[in-house]
């Protein structure tokens, strides 16, 4: 039975990951927060599979901080890894990496021009561990948008708030192309990573693109909540100017050409349900 160190257990990832995998992989978990890098035994450790982050705070964070648990703690943990005979590192990055939203969608292969410290501390580990990669000690990044599901927070979660709370929306017809991942579909490509012995970089997402609008018919539609979508003329060009930010999160679009090409588990309409109800 293949041994994997997981850390970030505690998040959605991580324990959907757990339950869906914890019969085929023993896994141990490891905390950066409550636990000792140095008392760490990794000599039986096959793989490690590194999801603790600190993820983009709209509260605001110094890049100080982000460099300290997104690179310095990764990068210690790799080094301790390799030193100890460990396989593979699977590091869990973001599309962050390559910017904010695009009016063309994002690959492997696209020039990576990070504009907030979140993203650049994503790239910034992503190039150290690629200098730790030998043919012993193999890395893996995968690069994700939005990962969705239950017990998902943020931006997502106000989203189903607000279809839940407001029947009236003034996002009717908005054009916009987003990507995004359901949790068990994330899980099954690292899954399929370990299994295959697949190595490199991996931009991943769901096979469906949607705009905002279809979003929010898709989580009402599970909500069971009638949702009446109009344009309200110049709303948009009002939100950019006194909320850019979220102007981008529900008009622009972010997409992403995926190159991995095993079959995914889930649909998105399944995974917003899921998301919603709970897997049964």
């Amino acid at each position: 039975m293949t041994k994997i160190l997981l850390t970030g257990a505690s998040g959605f990832i991580g324990s959907t990951f757990i339950k869906e995998y914890q019969e085929k992989y023993d896994i141990k978990e490891f905390s950066f927060l409550h636990d000792k890098l140095d008392t760490l035994n990794l000599l039986t450790t096959d793989v490690i599979i590194h999801l603790s982050a600190l993820v983009h705070q709209m509260g605001g964070a110094t890049f100080e901080e982000y460099y300290r648990v997104n690179v310095k703690q990764t990068v210690d943990l790799a080094k301790k890894a390799k030193n100890n005979g460990v396989n593979k590192f699977i590091f869990m990055s973001s599309v962050k990496v390559y910017g904010e939203e695009s009016d063309f969608p994002y690959t492997e292969s696209t020039l990576c021009l990070p504009q907030d410290d979140y993203g650049k501390s994503k790239l910034e580990a992503e190039k150290k561990l690629k200098e730790l990669e030998d043919e012993y000690f193999q890395v893996v990044i995968i690069r994700t948008p939005i990962v969705y599901g239950y017990g998902v927070k943020a931006n997502i979660k106000n989203l189903i708030s607000l279809v839940e709370k407001v029947p009236f929306l003034p996002f009717g017809k908005i054009e916009n192309r987003r990507s995004m991942i359901y949790v068990g579909n994330l899980c099954f490509i690292i899954d399929n990573i370990i299994d295959e012995k697949r190595e490199g970089v991996f931009v991943v997402a769901d096979e469906e693109v949607v705009s905002t609008t279809q979003l929010i018919e898709y989580i009402s539609d599970t909500l069971g909540k009638k949702v009446y979508l109009f344009k309200l003329p110049f709303f948009a060009s009002l939100l950019h100017l006194i909320k850019p930010s979220l102007y981008k999160r529900l008009f622009e679009s972010l997409e992403v050409n995926s190159n991995f090409r095993k079959k995914l588990p889930y649909k998105m309409l399944d995974g917003i349900r899921y998301m919603i109800e709970g897997e049964k």
